[in-house]
């Protein structure tokens, strides 16, 4: 097990830490950015990645294990190790995250990173090289956007802006879908929940699949700007598990959350 001191003194000095290296990752992902990078196909050919993808691990890994050799280390790009179930504390990172719009040439594509203790995330980072955009938080500070605070939008009369698959809306229990103003795809997972974060939209379901590092980093943000990604029984996720996948989940400011989750009951068997 891991000798980690469980402070928030050291959770900000992990910031900090993987603030630089999410910095040094995506600058490197930057470089390779429109202009034709290698790409290769795993999951039986479903998911590509790129060389930038594996540049960007490398020194995240580098980094990251050197100033704290004593983390287990779960990213997307480097093959599961099950000697991190026995670390109390655990790097998961995603060095692209959006890597299907970094290859299109589009904006919205972000390193993910975030230090996991005891099966939550305590220190996490977005950073998105090709926006300018920062998130970072603490699981004890603010949510900050390039520095400043940042809150999830209040609940208001208007529509509900969220983030779904056409498909996806049609699946929503029909008086619901009559509050929804659905927004058009983005991308990156963690970007999208950070959107909610933010305040410029106010939720999004997340199909069944996704990984732990899609998600930690940006569920620890959307917690501490006023909002929280559940699963479908409202329960908060737990990340460092034998398997690192999760059901259907829904993320909104909390007072929105209850709503979004009865009516995406329907999504369970899709």
């Amino acid at each position: 097990m891991n000798a980690v001191r469980p402070s928030p003194e050291q959770w900000f000095s992990d910031l900090d830490l993987i603030t630089m290296a999410a910095k040094a990752a995506g600058e490197k992902a930057l470089s390779y950015f429109r202009k034709d990078p290698d790409v290769q196909w795993k999951n039986g050919g479903r998911s590509p990645v790129s060389e930038a993808d594996f540049a960007a691990n490398d020194i995240l890994k580098e980094k990251l294990l050197a100033a704290r050799p004593n983390y287990g280390w779960l990213s997307e790009e480097t093959d599961d190790d099950e000697a991190r179930l026995g670390c109390d504390t655990v790097f998961v990172v995603d060095p692209i995250d959006g890597t299907r719009a970094f290859i299109a040439g589009k904006d919205v594509w972000c390193v993910s990173v975030a230090v996991v203790h005891l099966g939550r995330p305590v220190a996490g980072v977005l950073f998105a090289p090709a926006l300018g955009e920062l998130f970072q938080a603490t699981v004890t500070g603010e949510a900050l956007k390039n520095g400043a605070p940042i809150t999830v939008k209040p609940m208001g009369a208007e529509l509900l802006r969220i983030a779904l698959a056409e498909e996806t809306v049609a699946l929503l229990e029909p008086g619901y879908r009559a509050s929804v103003s659905r927004i058009p795809h983005v991308p990156s997972l963690a970007y999208r929940i950070a959107m909610i974060a933010d305040g410029r939209i106010d939720g999004t379901v997340v199909k069944k699949n996704s990984h732990d590092w899609d998600l930690a980093a940006a569920d620890l943000i959307l917690e501490r700007a006023g909002g929280a990604l559940f699963n479908l029984d409202g329960q908060p996720l737990s990340y460092n598990r034998p398997n690192v996948r999760h059901t259907v989940l829904c993320a909104a400011a909390k007072p929105a959350l209850p709503a979004l989750i009865a009516a995406s009951q329907g999504l369970e068997g899709h």
